[in-house]
């Protein structure tokens, strides 16, 4: 009988990968590309796989890549990470900060950068499935490494199902995925349940009729009548959901007008609803539908609004069991002190797709990207908020420890099924 590496040997060769996955990572994060449009990113990503004698399969949900790598009888495992970078202008002062500008659906240039940390998800799947590659001894099973297109859009889990994900591959028995964060580099927080809200986006447009500056009582004013409705939807997370429920109504969008002297025709609101909890997520949809209505008629407008959804995050829920499993083999795996438990983030992901399309159990957790020092200084100082988060221009991981965590956690999770 052969006894079956632990996951510390598989990755006993990633010291030697790193300055290769270094300079593969700042590579990526140099060349960011919007979502559904992660052709170059998607091209590395399948060239590594090949190289590491996985079954590829490209242009999956139009530029997803789906990796097999089979070794014996065993379980399935699916390891993924998504490709995509923001139409964001990068502001870290890095060297190798992106400089790219890229046209976006609406025909617009836009700057793009990696401001999110997917450039990071993708570097650790490929330092990954190249060190289960380098092991084959260690474990049995069959490893799916599935490069997405399309989070920051809700797009691309969604664009890989309907593109025949499910019948064109084995089911996994488990789900697996990660997501670097502003937590301190080196830290792991899981949980179980709930991980991340459901988030919808809306689009409102609201029907008045123009005029003349000089005269509004010729017009049904469109401006006056979006503002309200901006200001009355704030009512609905204070006054309609209840204090030990969690809901979030953010408009982030108000449009209406091009000159000071003309009332317009017609105003746009777009907002963003998030909600851990499917009940509440209803009632707060309903109430912004009965809202706009209502403020409609209250000003005379002379058609109903009209409501569009922009774009629909489900759920993120670990299973009970299956998290047990992974956060086992990581306090097995890393220092004490580095793997805790979290609370559920009102952030928002497509990764719940896969585990609910599937049946299939799903894992999902949060590794640190932030320098351990300046984040423990915020944190002694009270200064947590100051620190880049995802999302914002100056939000760049350090590398080291994030890299190799990333690996690392990669290979233990996926490693407590796949053991021989």
């Amino acid at each position: 009988m052969t006894h079956a590496k632990s996951p510390t040997e598989i990755f006993a060769d990633l010291d030697k990968m790193l300055p290769e996955l270094e300079a593969l990572y700042k590579d990526i994060h140099a060349h960011p590309e919007l979502s559904m449009f992660e052709t170059r990113t998607a091209g590395i990503a399948a060239e590594h796989l090949r190289a590491s004698g996985f079954e590829v399969t490209t242009g999956v949900g139009k530029t997803g890549v789906v990796g097999i790598l089979r070794n014996g009888d065993g379980p399935t495992v699916m390891l993924r990470a998504d490709m995509d970078a923001l139409p964001i202008r990068e502001a870290s002062g890095l060297a190798y900060a992106s400089l790219v500008t890229a046209t976006d659906p609406d025909g617009k240039s836009v700057p793009v950068a990696h401001s999110c940390g997917h450039d990071m998800h993708v570097a650790c799947l490929i330092g990954a499935t190249s060190l289960f590659t380098k092991s084959r001894s260690s474990w049995t099973g069959t490893l799916m490494a599935v490069f997405q297109p399309g989070e920051e859009t809700a797009q691309g889990a969604q664009a890989m199902i309907d593109d025949g994900l499910l019948k064109r591959f084995p089911k996994p028995d488990v789900v697996l995925g990660q997501h670097v964060m502003s937590l301190p580099s080196g830290r792991l927080d899981w949980r179980t349940g709930v991980v991340t809200s459901s988030a919808d986006s809306l689009q409102i447009r609201m029907f008045g009729r123009g005029a003349h500056g000089s005269m509004p009582e010729a017009s049904i004013d469109p401006v006056v009548m979006a503002a309200s409705t901006v200001m009355r939807l704030q009512t609905i997370v204070s006054r309609e959901v209840g204090p030990t429920d969690s809901a979030v109504v953010t408009i982030g969008v108000l449009q209406a007008g091009t000159k000071e002297n003309v009332i317009p025709d017609d105003a746009i609101i777009k907002l963003n609803v998030r909600a851990f909890d499917e009940g509440v997520r209803k009632h707060v949809l309903a109430a912004i539908e009965r809202i706009v209505n209502a403020e409609a008629a209250a000003a005379g407008a002379p058609r109903p609004p009209e409501i569009t959804p922009l774009d629909r995050y489900s759920l993120v829920t670990n299973d009970v069991e299956a998290t047990k499993k992974v956060v086992h083999a990581f306090c097995q795996n890393f220092p004490d002190g580095t793997v805790e438990q979290t609370k559920p983030t009102m952030a928002s992901e497509d990764f719940g797709c896969f585990g609910a399309e599937w049946h299939a159990p799903a894992v999902y957790w949060f590794f640190g990207g932030a320098d351990p020092e300046v984040y423990a200084k915020a944190k002694k100082d009270g200064t947590l908020t100051a620190l880049p988060t995802n999302h914002n221009p100056r939000f760049a991981p350090v590398i080291h420890p994030t890299l190799e965590t990333g690996v690392k956690a990669l290979v233990v999770a996926a490693h407590a099924w796949l053991a021989s």
